[in-house]
């Protein structure tokens, strides 16, 4: 008679250790996700402040030849994949206006970065959002 006890190896885990894996993925994930929305808004309000920036050599050039504001059609605007940009004349000088980004398309979305020019001096603002950028407020 063979006296030999029978072995068995336990492969892979217990109920109890995949419960705790899956409770400490879900806190991470709760830490991570609103943290990358926060970043990607940042990011593209970023990218709309310098695409709104950009614009501002073009107007200055347009204003110092013809003496006034452009209106849009006469800009070469960029296409910008994040929402919409408008330039609009302002003023009664007729060399006051803005140039205004709209985000649509992003975690940020209703957030608007404007430069305003106002006798000869631009100023940036940033509204629809909770947050800010360094240069602009």
């Amino acid at each position: 008679m063979n006296n030999k006890k029978r072995r068995t190896n336990q492969k892979g885990f217990t109920l109890i250790e995949l419960m705790i894996v899956v409770a400490i993925i879900g806190v991470l994930s709760a830490i991570a996700v609103p943290a990358y929305q926060d970043y990607s808004a940042k990011g593209a309000l970023g990218s709309a402040l310098a695409t709104s920036t950009a614009l501002k050599t073009p107007v200055e050039q347009y204003i110092v030849e013809n003496g006034s504001f452009p209106p849009s059609a006469s800009l070469a605007i960029p296409t910008f994949s994040l929402g919409d940009i408008d330039v609009s004349a302002s003023g009664a000088t007729g060399s006051n206006g803005s140039i205004t980004v709209t985000l649509t398309s992003t975690s940020a979305n209703g957030g608007i970065v404007t430069w305003t020019r106002d006798d000869g001096l631009w100023e940036c603002g940033i509204s629809g959002t909770t947050f800010t950028l360094q240069g602009c407020n």
